[in-house]
């Protein structure tokens, strides 16, 4: 599988689309195993230097801390709640058939199902 270079990840990670033939690693980069934590940790750097300018502003530590989690809460809820959709759309941009998705979660529940079906006999 190629693999994209830091200057193609880092366009990547701003949204832009790959070319054709990285479209295996784009593959399992939005459906393999992992893809939700890439997603959060990528969904998260912009937000660093943000808060850190929080630290900037004079007063005790614990309102600083305050108002950060009151951007941080409903950032990451809402990073959370959109997984499924950017990760949707990002299939689709790179022309990649959005079903992809449906169907890695459908394989894991019918490996569940066995397992469950060979431990249990039900």
């Amino acid at each position: 599988m190629a693999r994209p270079t830091p200057r193609e990840r880092i366009g990547y990670a701003f949204g832009r689309v790959l070319p054709p033939h990285l479209h295996d690693w784009v593959e399992h980069d939005l459906t393999g195993p992992g893809a939700t934590r890439r997603y959060i940790v990528r969904g998260l750097l912009p937000l660093i230097p943000l808060l850190a300018l929080f630290l900037l502003i004079p007063g005790p530590l614990w309102v600083i801390g305050s108002m950060m989690m009151l951007l941080l809460i409903p950032y990451v809820y809402f990073l959370i709640a959109l997984t499924y959709v950017y990760r949707r759309h990002r299939l689709i941009s790179h022309d990649l058939d959005p079903g992809l998705m449906s169907r890695r979660e459908q394989e894991r529940k019918d490996r569940e199902r066995a397992e469950y079906k060979r431990r249990f006999g039900h």
